[in-house]
């Protein structure tokens, strides 16, 4: 598909979503978080696997998996409970950072490298809870590059975790600050779309260039490695 010119270098900060655009974890620790979260506090004991994960946020899929094995509870009782599930989802991850085995996307060092020496604002915007994203990043060796991430702590709707990234870069660098998001699910182009932002959609999660094309981002490449051609 051709694109209009667009000038990708052009911004002052980039957005970054963590599983499937800067790396991918096979480990199952953050998986199993999931599993020991719902079956302690919720009493479930299915598998997130039978619930949509890419674009979802952490507490989306606690959620999806409680409705989907049709968990009865009273009014109100996920949300009351769904502080000591996170606690124990943040807890478990941490214990088992040794296990986290990140692969990095294909040139995503270089690209992190080249915009970090520009002096560009790097930030995160993930469905990931706040201590399991850096610990993958950590892990990933990629920390450093960041200056500041949106997650879903508090934030269970994909766009609200993408306005909140907006107003941080506005917090650090200005209100004019012009900002672009990388991605690999339609959610994150719908989400950064709603708020204006152009997206570049990474066919590095599990959504083919094909699948990403039909939502209409600014640019749509396999891998970022194209943009530093």
């Amino acid at each position: 598909m051709a694109y209009p010119p667009f000038n990708w270098r052009a911004f002052d900060a980039y957005l970054f979503d963590i599983d499937g655009t800067l790396l991918n974890c096979r480990d199952g620790v953050h998986y199993n978080s999931f599993h020991t979260a719902l079956r302690q506090v919720y009493g479930c004991a299915g598998l997130i696997d039978a619930v949509p994960v890419h674009g979802n946020t952490d507490i989306g899929i606690l959620r999806a998996a409680l409705a989907h094995y049709e968990v009865a509870a009273p009014n109100g009782e996920f949300e009351q409970k769904l502080p000591q599930a996170l606690e124990i989802m943040r807890a478990q991850v941490e214990r088992n950072a040794g296990q986290l085995k990140p692969q990095l996307c294909a040139s995503i060092s270089e690209l992190l490298a080249v915009l970090h020496a520009e002096g560009k604002l790097l930030g995160l915007v993930t469905g990931n809870l706040e201590r399991i994203g850096w610990q993958k990043l950590e892990r990933a060796g990629i920390r450093q590059y960041f200056d500041f991430g949106s997650f879903s702590d508090n934030r269970e709707m994909r766009e609200d975790i993408f306005r909140h990234a907006v107003e941080k870069a506005h917090e650090l660098r200005g209100s004019q600050t012009s900002m672009c998001f990388l991605g690999d699910t339609p959610a994150d182009i719908r989400a950064a779309s709603h708020l204006g932002l152009p997206v570049i959609a990474v066919a590095t999660g599990i959504y083919s260039q094909e699948d990403l094309i039909q939502h209409a981002p600014a640019l749509c490449i396999n891998t970022v490695a194209e943009l530093l051609r």
